[in-house]
């Protein structure tokens, strides 16, 4: 599992963790039953703190991700790639709207909001 931090980044570190870890799992390129580094080997592989490594997977955990077992570590869980998807997309939903309703109240119209939606999808960074 490769993960790639920037500590000057607009999201918080664990969004950032999290965001991978899921990409992982969609791409399938992490599958279930595959374990995880622990929280503290994320968080000295990084050099972030335990409690970021910890939400991270945390919140993994309680969306559907992973799976938590005592003693043993936490693991990707076998869960339905279609109910996942259809998760991700109601979240980008919410997401967008707060876009969309940003845009409106600083006039901008629905081409210029596409057109910024374009590049920044384009962009690799």
């Amino acid at each position: 599992m490769k993960l790639v931090i920037n500590a000057n980044g607009e999201q918080p570190i664990y969004e950032q963790i999290k965001l991978q870890i899921k990409e992982q799992i969609t791409s399938g390129e992490l599958v279930a039953g595959t374990m995880l580094p622990s929280i503290r080997m994320l968080a000295k592989e990084l050099k972030i703190g335990i409690i970021t490594a910890k939400r991270a997977y945390d919140d993994l955990t309680e969306e559907g991700f992973t799976v938590s077992v005592a003693g043993k570590g936490v693991f990707i869980a076998d869960s339905d790639r279609q109910k996942l998807s259809a998760a991700a997309r109601g979240e980008l939903k919410k997401n967008l709207a707060v876009c969309v309703r940003y845009a409106r109240a600083n006039g901008i119209n629905k081409e210029t909001f596409t057109e910024i939606l374009n590049d920044v999808w384009e962009d690799k960074d």
